[in-house]
């Protein structure tokens, strides 16, 4: 599987704490319509800690009904146990799932050695590409370089989303894996950056807002080899790299959403919704881009 270009990490709209199935169709037409490179439902921004393991099912099962062979999906299926990633990551993989996004497992706090045998079983026991997900600011684990190098050698690893927030440990990873292991930056600021030092795309959350302008970003720099315009389109996007971080991943993007009219409000405890200053701020980020619709 090629991974390269632009992914929306998929938030999961709710409507009465329930998962609002007509605005996930809306929400899926608008990013193949504005040229999205794949989706990614059940990740972290898709709340899928706090989604039923039917919830978590109907969410990929839709997804792949409504994006069909359009776009890939990459479904996130990743637990802090084994056999429930393994269990997951077959489910995703029976509903169609092009590939299966898993998280390092949290909590736990696993060795080195104990992640490579946690992602080793998976690809063993699942036949379908896997993108490693390394976020250590919520796992509370980091995955070195060295191994993800070890990892990249197992036929059905496909690549990485790396959050580390470090461009260094990207960079280190292209050397190791001699810039043929797929790197997507896990976190929208340094999608150019990483790009600079072999990064192959991004998994976005800004594209459920901002689909085709991160799409050109990538574009821009990937294709059109033209780093210029890609530090051009980089500066444009920078207040939504801050503003829908400002707080708690996926709070922010969702009240966005809220306000261009595309959800109802709806997040899961423990998370809650933003700060007035926050809101504020943000409302007024989406009035100047005229991407506001309605209080």
């Amino acid at each position: 599987m090629k991974l390269r270009g632009t992914y929306t990490a998929l938030i999961t709209p709710f409507r009465d704490d329930a998962v609002d199935e007509d605005a996930l169709r809306a929400l899926l037409e608008q990013q193949v319509r504005e040229g999205i490179d794949g989706v990614v439902p059940c990740g972290t921004t898709g709340e899928a800690s706090t989604l039923s393991y039917e919830e978590h099912e109907r969410v990929i099962a839709l997804t792949v009904k409504w994006v069909g062979d359009r776009v890939p999906v990459i479904a996130g299926t990743g637990s802090n146990s084994t056999r429930e990633t393994i269990e997951l990551t077959e489910i995703a993989k029976n509903l169609g799932s092009h590939a299966a996004l898993v998280v390092a497992p949290y909590y736990n706090r696993p060795t080195q050695a104990g992640l490579y045998n946690h992602f080793r079983q998976i690809a063993e026991e699942v036949d379908i590409p896997l993108v490693l997900y390394n976020i250590p600011s919520r796992t509370g684990v980091n995955m070195l370089p060295d191994l993800v190098a070890r990892l990249a050698q197992i036929p059905n690893i496909a690549g990485i989303k790396e959050a580390s927030g470090s461009v260094q440990q990207a960079a280190d990873i292209y050397m190791l894996t001699k810039g043929e292991f797929p790197i997507l930056s896990g976190d929208d600021n340094l999608f150019l950056p990483m790009m600079s030092v072999g990064g192959t795309g991004v998994i976005s959350v800004v594209s459920n807002i901002l689909p085709a302008r991160m799409k050109a970003l990538g574009v821009a720099f990937l294709e059109e080899k033209d780093p210029v315009k890609a530090l051009d389109l980089h500066v444009r996007l920078m207040p939504f790299f801050h503003s829908l971080f400002i707080e708690t991943n996926p709070v922010p993007v969702k009240e966005a959403l809220y306000h261009m009219g595309m959800i109802e409000k709806g997040i899961r405890p423990p998370l809650c919704d933003l700060t007035v200053q926050n809101s504020t701020y943000l409302k007024e980020l989406l009035k100047e881009h005229g991407l506001f619709q309605r209080d």
